[in-house]
């Protein structure tokens, strides 16, 4: 629940259309919905701007449905990460309104209207192909911001051509989000000729002295370029969702 659902209920019960147990009822589980096995974070929104996010991973379908149901019930944006094709299958009867991408493995509902054109965007820029699934799951979660994203894809330094030819587009965001596995080179390219942030995304991808995407983020840590941070192996969402802050400001 936002401030515009908590002010309605106030103002509700002080105009009388709403009587005090009906504004009990519509706050039982504010601000948080106790479904035994998990607590929600129900006020998240009106403290950081954003409800809360559902790692798939690890969870058993009984408790993702649970959860999502609940999440469903209210009227915020719902974004759910790492999710297989099989969860998704054990809950997507749960609303029309469910999409999945098999490729960033995320679940949304209720997308928020598309920004108005030449507004301030983030640029999500992709290594290679293999590194697609990563950088999917940070422009969606960009998306479900209610905010611009330009995607540029399979721009790695191997045929560093390609990164020149879109250069316009990425100096014109207002935060980059790189994401590359390997030996993680891009970023350091990216943060030497752009002026916005750079968020760094190191990715699982490599043959076996990448380490699972361990020598992408030690590099990243050590880019000599200024202006770069970095997030987790294959933390895609946490990378859109700083981006998402830092292009809202």
């Amino acid at each position: 629940m936002d401030e515009k659902g908590l002010a309605e209920i106030l103002e509700g019960f002080k105009d009388g259309s709403l009587d005090l147990g009906g504004a009990l009822a519509r706050l039982e589980d504010y601000p948080e919905a106790d479904l035994g096995f998990a607590r929600l974070d129900t006020q998240r929104v009106a403290r950081v701007g954003f409800p809360e996010v559902v790692y798939c991973a690890g969870k058993s379908d009984e408790h993702l449905r649970a959860i999502l149901e609940r999440l469903l019930s209210g009227s915020d944006p719902l974004l759910a990460t790492k999710a297989s094709p099989a969860q998704f299958e054990s809950v997507r009867d749960l609303s029309p309104g469910l999409e999945y991408d098999p490729a960033s493995r995320t679940i949304v509902a209720r997308r928020p209207p598309e920004p108005p054109a030449g507004s301030p965007y983030v640029a999500v820029v992709a290594a290679g192909t293999s590194d697609y699934p990563v950088a999917e799951e940070a422009a969606i979660t960009v998306g479900m911001f209610g905010q611009r994203v330009e995607r540029v894809y399979d721009v790695g330094v191997a045929g560093i051509h390609r990164l020149f030819r879109r250069l316009d587009l990425i100096r014109g965001a207002r935060v980059v989000i790189a994401v590359a596995g390997m030996e993680g080179a891009l970023v350091s390219v990216i943060g030497g000729l752009v002026s916005a942030p750079v968020i760094a995304v190191p990715t699982s991808v490599g043959y076996g002295a990448s380490f699972g995407g361990l020598a992408a983020l030690l590099a990243m840590l050590n880019a000599c370029a200024s202006g770069v941070s970095v997030v987790n192996i294959d933390n895609g969402f946490g990378a859109g969702y700083q981006a998402s802050l830092i292009n809202g400001l």
